[in-house]
């Protein structure tokens, strides 16, 4: 409440030496909320600091600081404000707490640390970065170009990250290829190959039953014969030839015929009749061979007879040009004289084709269609 109030009030203390002071001062209209209280005697702020007699009983209570003039203002300052230049006011005057941060200085000063907080033309406080604190929800402040383009330039990839990242792509790439490359080589060229195998030799079988095929040459390609290995549980076609396109690739065995070294026919009352066949991939006919034993059963079945042999001996390693093993009487098969042989070639080690692993056998029975399957297959 704003209240008029007399500038003096009665008191003892108005009365002087010589009696009541004839002269009494006018009100004053000054608001009663601006007085400095705290004292017996009220002050106002347009006032200075009123400072009772000194007596000789009553020692004098210390003067209170007085707020120093601001140079630009003009004004007293609130207690617990202090400049640069007014060090002893801010060490003497008592500490009013504030919920608003005070700022030294002038005008001038305040209004550059208003512009430090909120920006040039206002806006959000600036944090400690531009990304705001760590978990902060306060919003980012706009980046300059320069900054922007800084920015853009360290996300950009250097030269080396590029290249790295290329050779990754090549080698993942190149896995992929040689992945695909295997698989069909292992899988799907076998899975190819059986199945042109077996429809050759159902298309045989279905030839020689209706007397459409006759015993004599065969072109290159031809199947004119089937092979069985019961103890491999193998049945495929054997073609004239041995060429990788037209017979091997296609999971049929391919026999030395004319122009390939030209071994015998199994009809042949002497001779070595050869055959060649794969043992990885396209069918891999032969991939087992090598765990025949002297005495298991090889059949050749023709259209009108089964030539059954018997495995007698096994060469592992030897060198592609050692033809010698074809011959009428096989270099290093063990035989002495001429007689009614098979020899059985293929690749070795397994998945290469450095070496070959040589088969041999001796035909002990020679039996016609028209008397039925020999022993060895029935059983």
């Amino acid at each position: 409440m704003t209240a008029l109030r007399p500038e003096r009030e009665s008191g003892a203390d108005w009365y002087g030496s010589e009696g009541y002071d004839a002269s009494p001062q006018p009100y004053a209209a000054v608001p009663y909320d601006t007085r400095v209280s705290g004292t017996p005697y009220d002050t106002y702020a347009s006032e200075a600091a009123y400072v009772p007699p000194v007596s000789a009983a009553t020692p004098a209570p210390p003067a209170a600081p007085v707020a120093p003039v601001d140079d630009e203002t003009v004004a007293l300052r609130l207690p617990g404000q202090s400049s640069a230049g007014n060090a002893s006011w801010a060490s003497t005057a008592p500490s009013t707490p504030s919920a608003t941060p005070t700022t030294p200085g002038g005008r001038a000063a305040r209004r550059k640390a208003a512009r430090g907080r909120h920006g040039r033309h206002g806006g959000t406080p600036p944090t400690t970065s531009r990304e705001g604190a760590p978990g902060s929800s306060a919003p980012r402040a706009p980046l300059s170009r320069v900054e922007a383009r800084r920015q853009a330039r360290a996300r950009k990839p250097s030269p080396g990250v590029l290249a790295s990242r290329i050779i990754g792509e090549v080698f993942i790439t190149t896995g992929v290829v040689m992945l695909l490359f295997v698989t069909y080589q292992l899988w799907w060229t076998n899975v190819r190959a059986h199945a042109q195998a077996g429809s050759e030799a159902h298309q045989l079988q279905n030839d020689w039953a209706s007397g459409k095929r006759n015993p004599g040459t065969f072109e290159p390609g031809q199947g004119f014969a089937i092979l069985d290995i019961p103890k491999l549980d193998v049945v495929v076609p054997i073609a004239e030839g041995t060429s990788k396109t037209k017979v091997l690739d296609k999971g049929m065995v391919g026999h030395y015929g004319r122009g390939d070294l030209n071994t015998a026919m199994p009809d042949a009352k002497t001779g070595n009749f050869g055959l060649a066949g794969h043992r990885n991939t396209h069918g891999e006919p032969f991939r087992y061979i090598n765990r025949l034993k002297p005495g298991d059963a090889i059949v050749v079945e023709t259209q009108d007879t089964y030539f059954v042999y018997k495995m007698t001996s096994m060469l592992p390693v030897t060198s592609p040009a050692n033809t010698g093993v074809l011959d009428p009487i096989p270099k290093g098969s063990g035989f002495t004289q001429p007689g009614r042989y098979i020899t059985l070639t293929t690749c070795t080690p397994e998945f290469t084709s450095t070496y070959r692993l040589i088969v041999w056998g001796r035909m002990v029975e020679e039996r016609p269609r028209s008397k039925g399957k020999p022993d060895a297959l029935v059983s």
